[in-house]
């Protein structure tokens, strides 16, 4: 039988996720703001903290995607109402399989729980329409577009910013 949980991945596992990342960021380049050769010596994402983490999703013991979280205003008091949900990824050989749901699902029940975090923010290219569409499914409202955002192999591509209000604001 097929089972799919949800775990966090800590800053000690660090290889395990650079080596899945990486091949969404070779095999999915469009769609993220960084490059393999970015991501080579960057520290982990997050700092395992309950407002700075990243979640894994495992189909049957493998894993199958990754999202990250952390506050915006970590170190800057009138930010401190807002993170960021960003890096999310899920290998092709698992899509399908409502993963990137559950990663949601799992990142919005968490972010929920911390009482002083009222907003979730991420940006997405526009001309992903699974993704834009899987974040409107669960209340991201896109408030700004950002044209030429990205450069990449003489190419540009726009972003949209979008956000969710987990305190009915």
């Amino acid at each position: 039988m097929e089972s799919i949980y949800i775990k966090e991945i800590k800053s000690n596992q660090v290889k395990e996720y650079k080596d899945f990342l990486r091949s969404g960021l070779i095999e999915d380049e469009e769609n993220f703001r960084i490059t393999p050769n970015d991501d080579l010596n960057s520290p982990f994402p997050t700092k395992d903290r309950e407002d700075s983490f990243t979640l894994g999703a495992y189909f049957n013991d493998c894993l199958a995607g990754v999202v990250s979280f952390t506050r915006d205003g970590a170190d800057r008091e009138k930010l401190r109402h807002k993170g960021i949900l960003f890096r999310m990824y899920v290998d092709r050989n698992f899509r399908g399989k409502r993963i990137a749901n559950k990663l949601i699902e799992e990142l919005i029940t968490r972010v929920a729980s911390i009482d002083d975090i009222e907003q979730i923010n991420l940006t997405v290219i526009a001309n992903n329409a699974i993704a834009n569409n899987l974040y409107e499914k669960f209340g991201f409202k896109m408030f700004g577009s950002e044209e030429n955002a990205i450069k990449w192999k003489n190419k540009y591509f726009t972003e949209n910013q979008m956000t969710l209000s987990l305190k009915g604001n």
